[in-house]
């Protein structure tokens, strides 16, 4: 899969849509690979399905999606950098031309035309129906994964199943309702009926990644309708994705994040990078954008090791918060606490010029709870304890630095990025069960999650009880385990709570956040570009 992962998408559409394109065709024909020759092949249509993977590489892992998903939270903020803070703020700047909400859609779109076009066109290809059958359930996996973001981002959205073919000016304007129920559950029981447990290719949609994403989506429906039913299938589903496979919680949550061991017991489906530098695009970049401002500080300057600091996400007081650190190692394993010396030009020097320190010598220290000046002072190196935080020094989500990029300017990381895993499932189990009054059960699932999260000896005491379980703790549980990982704004507005939570925990969105933010701005361009207009959500 990561070797052809990195297929250009529009040169793939280009080709797989010739009819339209038959000048475009010419001018970018170099190896005969056009729809009369190359696509309508096996090897052309194995090509068109790859393709249809190359989108999620766009998202996951990438600024756009960081932005449209980690900012104007309860959990994160902005720090000092980057061009999108209106997605934080949720100011002027967060409106129908702004650039990420256009992307996101456009990105979207092209991608569901792709998998459109690869679904349409199977009966024609000559290869054996079992192998036709499976590529078709992979495409309609992504094609379900690609609208049920755009109809969580968007509302109400265009919505077809056919392959676009030369231009196309109308749009449509189709309740999620809608396509919940004639595209996307369709799709993935599709998926679910065809997909194999496990595929040769890792990174390939399977039956338990259908299962897991069709159990989020009858959980966001259920929210849309609060019809039990869907939360009953939503349970159904993710309780059969955690017992009916070989998945499992590893052990260490730590060694989740260890850059050697991305391929685990409890990773269900990932967006593919690779360490072949030539051929990863994008790569997975959020090792850019949880990191402090630590190569301006004393005994410190930028390395491979410690990363490259672009201060876009930096955690709330409130998410800091959230752990009991004395017994739940997530918040001392999930974030970055000691920078050691690599610049001996900025060490600090005693009254003699000899260095109070030297090079591999602590030089940075976050300990996370307040340090009185005194014992700062009692120390050679430097402290910032957490009133000391601001948009440049902040604690740094250690979760997704990589190492292993050839310099320290290198922006593609190669890390795969995690988009379902075990614990999720447990979560969304236990908030399923919750909704249907069923919190005995749904503290099971809970502890299992936060019993592996214990230090040796704290399991126990990291239990909780029944008692203990309303809306409000899954939420903050979920922020404890998935912190960073692409669901919380999901998550907000899933579940009700984006104004209430954002209102209290986040101070710099408050100000500006209102009902209608639970929406994205319908893309300028969209509007622009459909004569009889295009509907505008609500507020923009």
């Amino acid at each position: 899969m990561k070797r052809y992962i990195n297929i250009i998408l529009s040169m793939a559409i280009v080709a797989f849509f010739s009819q339209s394109c038959e000048s475009f065709l010419e001018e970018e024909l170099v190896t005969d690979v056009s729809a009369g020759s190359y696509y309508p092949t096996p090897d052309g249509f194995e090509d068109a399905v790859r393709a249809c993977y190359t989108p999620t590489k766009n998202f996951w892992g990438q600024e756009i999606g960081g932005t449209m998903t980690v900012f104007g939270t309860d959990i994160f903020t902005n720090g000092a950098d980057g061009s999108h803070k209106g997605f934080n703020q949720y100011d002027t700047r967060l409106n129908p031309a702004t650039q990420y909400a256009r992307d996101l859609w456009r990105d979207f779109y092209q991608a569901i035309n792709q998998t459109n076009a690869v679904i349409g066109r199977a009966p024609d290809i000559d290869l054996l129906e079992a192998d036709k059958t499976l590529r078709v359930a992979e495409a309609r996996f992504l094609r379900a994964l690609y609208y049920f973001t755009l109809t969580k981002h968007y509302g109400d959205i265009h919505f077809s199943l056919d392959e676009t073919q030369g231009l196309e000016l109308e749009a449509n304007r189709t309740s999620r309702e809608t396509i919940y129920a004639d595209g996307i559950i369709p799709d993935l029981e599709f998926a679910i009926a065809n997909l194999p447990e496990t595929q040769s290719d890792y990174g390939r949609a399977t039956k338990p990644a259908a299962e897991f994403l069709l159990a989020k989506v009858y959980l966001t429906r259920a929210y849309l309708t609060y019809n039990d039913s869907d939360f009953q299938s939503a349970y159904n589903l993710m309780n059969g994705v955690i017992e009916n496979y070989s998945f499992s919680l590893i052990e260490d949550w730590g060694s989740l994040w260890g850059i050697d061991s991305q391929v685990n017991s409890e990773v269900i489906w990932t967006v593919q990078n690779t360490d072949n530098w030539l051929i990863n695009g994008n790569g997975n970049r959020f090792h850019l954008y949880f990191l402090m401002e630590y190569d301006k500080l004393q005994g410190m300057q930028r390395d491979t090791e410690n990363g490259r600091p672009w201060k876009r996400f930096k955690p709330t007081d409130f998410m800091l918060g959230l752990w009991n650190r004395d017994i739940d190692v997530r918040y001392a394993e999930g974030f970055k606490h000691v920078w050691y010396a690599n610049f001996e030009g900025s060490i600090p020097t005693d009254g003699s010029g000899n260095l109070l320190y030297n090079i591999g010598d602590t030089s940075v220290f976050l300990p996370g709870v307040e340090w009185t000046q005194a014992e700062k002072d009692a120390v050679p190196y430097e402290v910032f304890s957490p009133s000391d935080y601001d948009e440049r020094v902040f604690a740094s989500v250690n979760k997704f630095i990589d190492p292993t990029r050839p310099d320290r300017q290198w922006e593609a990381g190669q890390r795969d990025f995690i988009v379902m895993r075990l614990a999720d499932a447990y979560l969304i189990a236990a908030e399923a069960l919750h909704q249907l009054g069923m919190d005995d059960e749904a503290v099971d699932y809970l502890n299992a999650v936060r019993v592996r999260a214990a230090y040796p000896g704290s399991e126990d005491a990291m239990k909780i009880t029944a008692s203990d379980v309303d809306l409000d703790f899954i939420l903050d549980e979920r922020a404890r385990e998935l912190f960073g990982e692409m669901h919380r704004w999901e998550d907000l507005t899933r579940t009700g709570k984006l104004l209430e939570r954002v209102s209290l925990y986040n101070p710099v969105a408050a100000a500006n956040i209102q009902s209608f933010h639970v929406l994205r701005p319908i893309p300028q361009d969209q509007i622009d570009r459909t004569p009889a207009g295009y509907e505008q959500n609500s507020g923009y």
